[in-house]
């Protein structure tokens, strides 16, 4: 489970880096979430995985790491996935924005200029 858990905390991480240094502002934008979601899966493996047990101390059961999970992890999560939602969101927007001033989809704002043909026996470009 835990190979399986950090193979796929690495992949989305990798995945996250290819998409932010692409010029694109949406593939930016997916990046970062791709990023946001390792993170998130980092955290909560953090806290060590366990299933069956509870988050919260219950009658009867001792008091004991062995017998609870940790709920700081979980809850670390939970408030990073909502943050991140409003921060995609805004992200969007200012993309969205960004594209209809500038007409380009680019970080930058300025399109690559296409090289000139440069054929043998054309002369110029045109």
């Amino acid at each position: 489970m835990e190979l399986a858990l950090a193979s796929a905390i690495g992949v989305l991480a990798t995945i996250g880096v290819y998409l932010l240094l692409r010029a694109r502002s949406f593939d930016v934008i997916l990046g970062m979430t791709f990023l946001s979601y390792a993170t998130n899966l980092l955290i909560f493996a953090g806290g060590r995985l366990v299933s069956g047990k509870a988050p919260v101390l219950k009658e009867g059961v001792a008091s004991n790491l062995g017998n609870y999970t940790d709920p700081l992890p979980q809850a670390l999560v939970l408030t990073a996935i909502v943050i991140a939602f409003a921060m995609t969101a805004v992200s969007i927007v200012l993309a969205m924005r960004s594209r209809s001033d500038n007409h380009s989809d680019h970080v930058d704002a300025h399109e690559d200029e296409p090289a000139p043909d440069t054929a043998p026996g054309r002369e110029g470009g045109a």
